[in-house]
């Protein structure tokens, strides 16, 4: 009889995460194209592509709202000589309102969940700023933004472990 009580049959209602993209936004890009500034050396040329991401997120003033902002880092150097091809950076951002994300919860969905909503966008861009650029498309990798949240919290209890007592870090 106690299953027909509709309070005891029914579980806790969970709350009902909304997500929306309000904009997305270049906030500062660079291209520099070493090989048209120098010219090449002539011999072969092997590009060594490196990937560099961070991430920076904050609360806007108005309720509900956050800023992520993605960093992409590329170098691309040639593999025989070690001269740079081309260096890209690119602050690509979204502004978001998300309710419903419990606040202990917030920061990883911040730095996890938003920039995965942002990427394929930063990765045409990437693609048509390289091919533009004289190169080959530059297709990259999808970032796991899970491991780098963990890279990122394991180097924060690093930090903190390391600092003296006493001292803020």
């Amino acid at each position: 009889m106690a299953e027909e009580n509709g309070a005891a049959a029914q579980p806790q209602a969970q709350p009902q995460i909304k997500m929306q993209v309000l904009a997305q936004f270049i906030r500062d890009m660079s291209f520099e194209n070493a090989v048209a500034q120098k010219g090449l050396n002539g011999g072969e040329v092997q590009p060594d592509i490196q990937v560099a991401v961070s991430l920076d997120a904050r609360k806007r003033p108005q309720d509900h709202q956050f800023e992520v902002i993605q960093k992409f880092k590329v170098t691309s150097k040639n593999r025989t000589n070690g001269e740079t091809l081309f260096l890209l950076e690119v602050d690509y951002g979204g502004v978001f309102h998300i309710e419903g994300v419990p606040d202990e919860q917030i920061h990883p969905f911040l730095m996890i969940e938003c920039p995965r909503l942002l990427f394929p966008f930063v990765r045409r861009i990437i693609s048509d700023v390289t091919r533009d650029g004289g190169f080959p498309p530059l297709n990259i990798d999808t970032v796991d933004y899970l491991a780098l949240y963990r890279q990122e919290l394991a180097r924060r209890a690093q930090a903190t472990a390391a600092a003296p007592q006493g001292q803020p870090n």
